[in-house]
């Protein structure tokens, strides 16, 4: 049997397709006989599509990265879809047209109206290699390319078996795929490694044995009852109609998570015009599902879609994948795709990792309730960039989102993070029911005091999901679910296939209303604008604590504390405290604490929030020590015989 695996556009051209190197090791492992190989279209586009356009890296990361909210990407090749080089051409430029540059729109129309051309040879090279079965992996913005290159290869050879599966594809949004493409021969829904091989088993009892080069034959040839036992399986009975079978309800057990094989992808990449645009990275996968979604589903949240069930392999094993991935392919930069970090792996694998020998950069998804010392060890094992979904620095609005962390402990992720040298990457969210002005007026007011921790890459209102609570749970304020109105731009659907194809919904707006969304918009693109120049760090010097700023907002340099109350302050408040807590930890009355902390406060010493205060100093590093210590000595040397008021922290401005 020769089988297929296509990766089309928009996916990402720095990583290799998880999927596909997931289901080739699993196809070769269960099915030795097959003969497996991927086809990496969206490589493919890039060589083929830098031909007929000024189309450059900036361009393909506006696709697959910046647009998926939009549409963009899917509605490309909607046009190859319906062989239809002005499909909704008009419907598309009236929408968009407020929302992109005079570039942006006439690269859309221009790749739109090329996109049949390039899906009609992409589909004229995959017959030519004469195979049985041809897979389709479906995440993000991939579907429309994928569903038009699966139609013109039936086009051209009706009997070779079409296959979609992935994200795109799981629940009912795999069974619309199945129900209104009849192109697609089988839909694969939930985790591929265990069922499309007893797909291809099924498959291949039906094929001539003489000579494997043959045509298949005719597709619906498998009988109903080697089909009917495969979980989560659409497939078309013997009158054309559809059929889904159940899905499973047991979640793969981790030590049934096969390893990625991603030989074709850098052989690949060398061959192709964007091995000058990216260093390729590696992406891994220790775990699957969500150890706190399992307890607490966070409302807006979409991922893991049929299975929350956390499970993760064993660290020894995860090791072992990630150092023979690194020695085969010679790459250290990797992208771990675990929605969450197993927080067993920050003693267990993490420590191996950072005794390993190799100079690994990672990126993870990890919880920002993480301590310092767990921050430190991220670091330490080589991860360079986190995802720990901050969202929002308000705990009243954290709380509507069921996020179980407060605003202060996710300042303290961004400070530990900056200690540390990791960078965050997180959106400010907003859009809840039942949050109001006042849970984001006082978070915009205390943004410049933040500018020198990494800042929010945007802020957004949230969109609408499936599988998320605010999807499937009306009660929690979200009624009259419609599907965005991308989809109606992209497919020639009725509404209610348009509800089950969908993973994106529209829906009356909640929550502050656009004046509040607005400033805050201002303040975190001031927020950004700021990052690169501002700095504020601290170093205990044990009798006392002396911290360096540079900040727009804020005219000191450099500040000392020196009285041994605030000293013990400025500790406790590592972590969040209410100054009831510190008044008892340190035997300190209330009302000094009340003006210390207003006073820090106004200095951008503090974050406050929810009754509780944390201060948002990192430790000071190399170049920052260097400066404390000069301007340390340069105060001792200086003999101005200035003495700070009683009480009252000393202030030096930096030269």
């Amino acid at each position: 049997m020769r089988v297929l695996l296509v990766n089309t556009p928009w996916t990402s051209i720095d990583v290799p397709s998880l999927a596909i190197g997931i289901l080739t090791n699993s196809v070769r492992q269960k099915l030795p006989d097959a003969e497996v190989e991927a086809v990496h279209a969206n490589l493919d586009f890039v060589d083929w599509v830098v031909d007929r356009t000024e189309f450059g890296l900036s361009d393909y990361y506006y696709y697959s990265l910046f647009t998926y909210f939009a549409g963009c990407g899917d509605w490309v090749f909607s046009s190859a879809l319906y062989d239809d080089p002005q499909w909704r051409v008009k419907e598309f430029t009236d929408r968009v047209r407020t929302q992109m540059t005079e570039r942006e729109l006439a690269l859309n129309l221009e790749l739109h109206r090329l996109a049949p051309e390039f899906v009609a040879e992409l589909a004229d090279r995959i017959v030519a290699r004469k195979p049985d079965v041809v897979g389709f992996t479906s995440t993000f913005q991939q579907n429309a390319a994928a569903l038009a290159t699966a139609r013109a290869v039936k086009q051209r050879a009706p009997g070779i078996r079409t296959v979609m599966g992935g994200a795109n594809c799981d629940g009912e949004q795999g069974a619309a795929i199945h129900r209104n493409f009849s192109f697609v021969d089988y839909v694969v829904r939930g985790e591929g490694e265990a069922v499309f091989p007893r797909l291809l088993a099924a498959i291949g009892a039906t094929l001539p044995a003489a000579d494997p080069a043959e045509p298949a034959d005719p597709a619906g040839a498998v009988p109903a009852d080697a089909l009917t036992g495969i979980e989560g399986l659409c497939w078309a009975d013997a009158d054309g109609r559809s059929v889904a079978n159940p899905m499973s309800s047991k979640p793969l057990p981790p030590a049934e998570i096969v390893a990625p094989d991603y030989g074709g992808y850098f052989e690949r990449l060398a061959a192709s015009r964007a091995r000058n645009w990216v260093e390729p990275r590696l992406v891994v996968e220790g775990a699957r599902g969500c150890w706190w979604g399992e307890k607490h589903h966070c409302t807006f949240c979409g991922l893991n879609g049929s299975f929350m069930q956390f499970r993760s392999k064993h660290p020894g094993r995860f090791y072992d994948e990630i150092i023979e991935l690194v020695e085969r392919h010679q790459v250290l930069d990797m992208f771990v795709v675990d929605n969450i970090l197993d927080m067993s792996y920050v003693t267990s694998l993490l420590p191996r990792l950072t005794e390993s020998g190799y100079d690994l950069r990672l990126q993870y998804e990890i919880k920002s309730n993480m301590k310092g010392p767990q921050v430190q060890a991220l670091a330490d094992a080589g991860l360079v960039s986190v995802q720990p979904g901050i969202e929002s620095l308000n705990s009243r609005v954290l709380k509507l989102m069921d996020k179980g962390v407060s605003g202060c402990l996710n300042i303290r992720m961004l400070r530990d993070a900056e200690t540390s040298g990791i960078t965050i990457a997180w959106n400010y969210l907003y859009g809840f029911p039942g949050e109001t002005e006042a849970d984001y007026l006082p978070v915009i007011e205390q943004m410049p005091a933040l500018h020198h921790l990494c800042p929010a890459d945007g802020s957004t209102r949230i969109a609408i999901e499936r599988f998320s609570p605010f999807f499937v749970r009306p009660e929690l304020g979200f009624t009259d679910l419609r599907p965005a109105a991308q989809y109606r731009l992209i497919y020639d659907l009725p509404e209610s296939e348009l509800m089950d194809l969908a993973y994106l919904f529209d829906v009356a707006p909640q929550g502050i209303d656009g004046a509040t969304a607005d400033r805050l918009g201002r303040a975190v693109t001031e927020w950004q604008h700021e990052y690169a120049r501002s700095r504020l760090t601290h170093h205990d010097l044990g009798d006392e604590i002396v911290l360096v700023s540079r900040r727009k907002h804020f005219d000191w340099h450099l500040l000392r504390l020196t009285d041994p109350v605030e000293v013990a302050v400025f500790r406790q408040l590592d972590q969040p405290h209410s100054i009831a807590t510190l008044s008892r930890r340190l035997s300190v009355d209330e009302p000094f604490l009340t003006a210390l902390l207003r006073r820090w406060r106004d200095l951008g010493l503090v974050y406050e929030d929810a009754g509780q205060f944390i201060q948002i100093a990192p430790q000071a590093m190399n170049q920052d020590l260097l400066r404390i210590d000069h301007l340390h000595l340069e105060r001792e040397a200086a003999e101005t015989g200035a003495a700070a008021g009683a009480g009252e922290p000393a202030v030096l401005s930096a030269v």
